[in-house]
């Protein structure tokens, strides 16, 4: 277990030493920023469009992070030959792969929680209620965030970064649009259409 850990805090350094975390937040903040101008440029619901903006931008950058970050883990350690030298040591490859995981998502949980302090305060200055939704609706988001990461890294392990980024984001997709997919199947009368939406 202690192997895991080492692997997952050098994976966080790691990570926080590359520029495109730093990037990616500021990113971040941007998008929640650019809610409280689009919600100056509209009659109503000011509160709403502050609030609904902030959780796409914290999703949105959350899942550019898990799928860049998540595929490049693997394959830089690859590139650079640094597996050997640690496969070489009494750690095994589920060992090695849970480090990776575990200091990625070390990795989202800080950024979450910027973006979060972030958001909050900016609900603070619109004075749009805080509601347990809301903190729900944050938390599931890290969780699907664990996922998306969880099936980066599980691609990059027996495929090319640009073809796990393309089966993550299709699987993120794919899922986002299920309930949609089932919609169009209840509405169609072709039996081949049913049959493929469900």
């Amino acid at each position: 277990m202690r192997q895991v850990v080492v692997i997952a805090l050098n994976t966080f350094r790691e990570n926080l030493r590359d520029k495109i975390l730093y990037n990616l937040l500021f990113f971040a903040v941007l998008l929640i920023g650019f809610s409280v101008l689009l919600a100056d440029l509209t009659i109503m619901e000011h509160q709403k469009i502050v609030t609904d903006m902030g959780l796409a931008a914290i999703n949105l950058v959350g899942v550019i992070i898990a799928i860049f970050v998540g595929i490049g883990l693997v394959s830089k350690e690859i590139e650079r030959r640094t597996v050997y030298t640690i496969m070489a040591r009494p750690i095994s490859r589920t060992q090695f792969i849970l480090g990776k995981y575990l200091g990625l998502m070390l990795t989202l949980l800080v950024n979450i929680v910027i973006m979060v302090v972030v958001y909050l305060a900016t609900l603070q200055v619109y004075r749009a209620p805080v509601h347990w939704a809301l903190l729900q609706a944050i938390e599931l988001i890290f969780v699907e965030l664990l996922l998306v990461t969880a099936l980066a890294l599980f691609f990059s392990t027996f495929s090319t970064s640009t073809l796990s980024a393309i089966m993550t984001l299709g699987f993120y997709v794919i899922g986002h649009l299920t309930t949609d997919l089932k919609g169009i199947a209840q509405k169609s009368h072709s039996e081949a259409v049913k049959a493929v939406m469900t």
